[in-house]
């Protein structure tokens, strides 16, 4: 518990219940991805001929585990962490739950990857992690692509 207490936004108390709720043999998720579809935490989409059902919600999971991770997104997402910076990318496009339910989800498999190695330590990849990860040269191609699409030429000369 106390190595989930380092993840941001979720304290001893949100730990003690995720623990109680999912418990700590992780072996019973081969994956990550396992134990977010147990907890309902992934969401789906129904879609037939081209046309969308329903609303691609997660669906009915353990709701005690669900309002854990909700209030520990709520948290995180007020941090300037990875956690808070993921909240707010996805906020700007998706919205402010869906947002919530994408950290969340990332939470619930930082917790797993916590339970399932026991030397496994949590570290934050910080909030410039997106931004760093772009190579300078995909960054100098989308912004002349999109002068470009403003119908101006553009001619870049390295600086001094």
């Amino acid at each position: 518990m106390e190595r989930l207490d380092e993840i941001p936004g979720i304290g001893p108390i949100a730990a003690a219940v995720v623990v109680a709720e999912i418990g700590l043999d992780m072996t019973r998720f081969p994956t990550s991805g396992h134990l977010v579809s147990w907890a309902r935490f992934a969401t789906g989409v129904k879609e037939s001929a081209g046309k969308k059902k329903g609303k691609a919600s997660t669906g009915h999971g353990n709701r005690y585990l669900a309002r854990i991770l909700g209030e520990a997104a709520v948290g995180a997402a007020r941090t300037n962490t990875f956690l808070g910076e993921r909240y707010r990318r996805i906020a700007k496009r998706r919205g402010k739950k869906k947002a919530l339910v994408a950290v969340g989800r990332s939470i619930l498999i930082i917790i797993w990857h916590l339970l399932a190695d026991p030397d496994a330590r949590y570290h934050d990849l910080g909030p410039d992690f997106y931004d760093t990860r772009i190579a300078g040269d995909h960054k100098k191609r989308n912004h002349i692509r999109q002068l470009e699409a403003l119908g101006y030429t553009v001619t870049l000369t390295p600086a001094a």
